[in-house]
């Protein structure tokens, strides 16, 4: 199956796969791959630990193009202290400390 250059994708499908981000185009004319590729070189160097799986170049005035684009959310560990300690887990905990937070006694408002 062979494989439709950047501007066909774009032409057809509206969109096109470039290095895993999806990129659209929408209102300028002449976008090659390289340039998507750059773009997403530069937000790739602003968000290093992020992933972009969606990139959106639109007209801007003159010369210029906006870029919106979609940063995948990390996910998050829940933080809790926990007998005076802030812990996400408690697989760090010694046998002393895990004995101390299964005793310890827990408030709630009723």
């Amino acid at each position: 199956m062979m494989v439709a250059d950047f501007e066909t994708q774009i032409a057809v499908n509206g969109f096109a796969e470039v290095d895993g981000t999806r990129v659209c185009v929408h209102g300028v004319r002449g976008v090659t791959e390289e340039e998507a590729k750059e773009y997403i070189k530069m937000l790739r160097e602003k968000y290093p630990d992020d992933s972009i799986p969606a990139l959106e170049i639109n007209a801007a005035d003159g010369d210029s193009v906006n870029l919106c684009y979609t940063i995948k959310p990390k996910p998050f560990q829940r933080i809790r202290r926990i007998t005076g300690y802030l812990v996400g887990t408690l697989d760090r905990f010694n046998n002393a400390k895990r004995a101390e937070e299964s005793q310890r006694v827990k408030h709630s408002i009723e």
